[in-house]
C-alpha cells in the first residue's frame, strides 16, 4: 500500500516544486514594472537559472570577464542610477531563490569602475540579497576622473552608499520578508570602501568583512609610485630581475623562516623579520656571482623594504612586508612605473594626462595628501558611531601582500587604539583584525589563504573556515571568531587540501610549538 501512494504523493510535490520555480520567475520577469525609484533607470531584468554561464556582453573588455557561472537560481536586476547632474553608477542586484534573509554588498578593486560579478556569485549562492556597482565609471583605468568630480566622489564613497540604499529598498519590495540584516564583503579597495561605509555610515551594515584595505590611499598611491624611482628602468644597475628578487626571498626566508619555529617556507609574523641584505652582496674575488647581487641591488632591495616618509621626516606609509617579494617583482618593481598610481596623479591630482611617473618626488606626495579629495584616505581612527550601532567589522590582511603592505593594517589597528583610547581586549568587542600567513593580495600566496573570502578561496561554510559565515555568526549568534581557519590548497581552490592553519587575531602571533609536523594545526598556538 505504501508504494501505490507515494507516486501521487512525489507528483503533488513535484506540481508544488514546480509551481514555485514558476512563481519565482513570474515575480522576477514582472519585477521591474514595479520598480519606481528616484534616479533609477532599469536596464533589464532577467531570471537566471543556477548551472549556467552568464554572458556579460555589457561588461568592459578590460574588467576582463565575458562571462560568469552561476550555482543557484536567482533574480538579476541591472540599473544605471544618476548620482548627480554629471554622474551615475551601474548597479546589479541578484536576488537568489534560496534567500536566507540577509542583504549585502560587495566591492570594487584597484581603481576599476568593475563590477565584481565573481562576487556577487558567491554571495548569492550562500543566499544573500546582494548587490554590486562599478564605482562610477568603466574599465580599470583613472582616465574617467580627469576633470570630473563627481565620478572621484563615487569612486571615493558614494556608489557603494548608493548601491546600499537602492539594495536595501529593492530587497524589501522583491522578498516578502524584507531583510534582517545587512553585510558588507570586500577586498583591496573593496576592503577600503568597508571601512569608508565604517567610518560614514555606520548604520549601513551590521556586519563588515575588509581584507586588504586600501585605507590611506593617497599614501598608498605615493608608496607605489616610488619603487620605480628606487629600482629603475631594466637597464638600470639598479634594476633587479624576478630571478634576482627570488634569490632575496630565498635569503629573508633563511634569515626569518623559522623565527615562527617551523620551516614552511612561510614567515608568520613579519615584524619580527628585520633582514641584513648586505649577506647577498657578492664577494669581488669570487669566480662564480649567480646568487648574489651587486651593492647597488643590495641597496634597492634595502629601500624597497624601507617605509615611505614625507618632505618633512613623517611617517607616510610602512614598509613594505618582507616575504612577498617574488610576487611583488614583476608587478611593484617591474622597471616601470605602477598604473594605479601614475593614472592617479594625472588625472585627479595635476589633471595633466602627460604627466609621467618616472617624475615622482616627494613634493608629489604632499601635494596629493593635502588635496586628499572627499576625505579619499579613509583613516579615521573614532569608530564610536559604528560600536554604539552593534556593527561587527573583520578585518584581515594576507602576509604575502605584494601590492598594499601588511603593516598599513596594522598601522591603522593602532591608529584606532590610540584614537579610542582602547586596548585589544576592548576593541575585541566589535572590531578584530587578523593576519594570513601565506596568503597574497586577497587571494593566492603559499600558504593556507583559503578563508572563505570569495568563490575562489571557498573551503565550505563552516565559519571557523569561512569569514563572511564568520561574521554572520558574530552578529546573528554573538559568537565572536577566535581564529580564522586557512585550507592550503595543493593546485588551486577545489584541489585537494594539503593542511589548514588557524590564523591569529592581533596583537596575537602563530607559533609552532609541536609536536608533530607544521601542517598540524593543532601543533601551532596563538601568543
Amino acid at each position: 500500500m505504501t508504494r501505490l501512494y507515494a507516486f501521487p504523493l512525489l507528483a503533488v510535490m513535484g506540481s508544488l516544486a514546480l509551481a514555485s520555480q514558476d512563481a519565482f520567475q513570474s515575480k522576477c520577469i514582472n519585477f521591474g514594472d514595479q520598480i519606481h525609484i528616484p534616479n533609477v533607470n532599469v536596464n533589464f531584468v532577467e531570471f537566471v537559472q543556477g548551472g549556467s554561464n552568464l554572458s556579460l556582453v555589457d561588461n568592459p573588455p578590460s574588467c576582463s570577464g565575458s562571462n560568469q557561472a552561476v550555482s543557484v537560481d536567482l533574480c538579476r536586476v541591472a540599473m544605471a542610477v544618476s548620482t548627480s547632474n554629471s554622474s551615475e553608477i551601474t548597479l546589479e542586484a541578484w536576488f537568489p531563490r534560496e534567500y536566507k534573509g540577509r542583504f549585502l554588498s560587495t566591492g570594487n578593486g584597484g581603481i576599476s569602475g568593475c563590477i565584481q560579478y565573481h562576487d556577487l556569485a558567491y554571495t548569492a549562492q550562500l543566499g544573500f540579497a546582494t548587490v554590486g556597482a562599478n564605482n562610477g565609471h568603466n574599465g580599470t583605468s583613472g582616465k574617467p576622473f580627469y576633470r570630473k568630480p563627481e565620478v572621484v566622489k563615487d569612486y571615493a564613497y558614494r556608489s557603494v552608499h548608493t548601491g546600499v540604499v537602492i539594495g536595501k529598498e529593492l530587497t524589501n519590495q522583491f522578498y516578502d520578508e524584507g531583510f534582517k540584516k545587512s553585510y558588507y564583503l570586500g577586498c583591496s579597495t573593496g576592503g577600503r570602501q568597508g571601512w569608508k561605509s565604517v567610518q560614514k555610515y555606520p548604520n549601513d551594515f551590521d556586519g563588515v568583512v575588509a581584507g586588504h584595505p586600501a585605507i590611506n590611499l593617497i599614501n598608498l598611491f605615493s608608496w607605489s609610485a616610488r619603487f620605480y624611482t628606487i629600482t629603475g628602468s631594466p637597464t638600470s644597475d639598479t634594476f633587479l630581475s624576478t630571478d634576482e628578487w627570488e634569490i632575496v626571498h630565498e635569503e629573508i626566508l633563511r634569515q626569518c623562516d623559522t623565527i615562527d619555529g617551523a620551516e614552511d617556507g612561510i614567515i608568520e609574523d613579519p615584524d619580527l623579520c628585520h633582514p641584513v641584505l648586505e649577506t647577498l652582496t657578492c664577494d669581488p674575488s669570487a669566480s662564480k656571482k649567480t646568487s648574489c647581487l651587486t651593492s647597488a641591488q643590495v641597496n634597492t632591495a634595502q629601500q624597497v623594504l624601507s617605509p615611505l616618509y614625507g618632505i618633512n621626516g613623517t611617517l607616510l606609509y610602512p614598509r613594505m612586508q618582507p616575504g612577498s617579494e617574488v610576487l611583488a617583482a614583476p608587478i611593484m618593481y617591474s622597471g616601470t612605473p605602477f598604473a594605479y598610481s601614475e593614472d592617479w596623479y594625472r588625472y585627479v591630482v595635476y589633471n595633466n594626462p602627460s604627466w609621467s611617473g618616472a617624475n615622482f618626488t616627494l613634493k608629489d606626495a604632499a601635494v596629493a595628501l593635502a588635496q586628499n579629495p572627499y576625505n579619499i584616505q579613509t583613516w579615521e581612527g573614532d569608530l564610536s558611531p559604528f560600536k554604539k550601532s552593534g556593527g561587527k567589522i573583520l578585518h584581515y590582511h594576507g602576509l604575502q601582500d605584494q601590492l598594499i603592505s601588511s603593516d598599513d593594517s596594522k598601522m591603522y589597528y593602532s591608529h584606532v587604539s590610540n584614537t579610542m583610547k582602547l586596548p585589544p581586549n576592548k576593541l575585541d568587542e566589535f572590531y578584530r583584525f587578523f593576519q594570513i600567513s601565506g596568503m597574497g593580495h586577497c587571494r593566492g600566496g603559499d600558504g593556507a589563504y583559503g578563508i572563505g573570502q570569495g568563490i575562489d578561496t571557498y573551503d565550505g561554510t563552516n565559519p571557523e573556515d569561512n569569514v563572511l559565515m564568520a561574521m554572520v555568526q558574530w552578529v546573528e549568534e554573538g559568537k565572536a571568531p577566535e581564529t580564522v581557519r586557512g585550507a592550503k590548497f595543493s593546485n588551486g581552490p577545489g584541489s585537494k587540501v594539503e593542511y589548514r592553519r588557524k590564523h591569529c587575531r592581533w596583537p596575537r602571533r602563530n607559533v609552532f610549538q609541536g609536536p608533530g609536523n607544521y601542517t598540524d594545526e593543532n601543533a601551532w598556538q596563538c601568543v
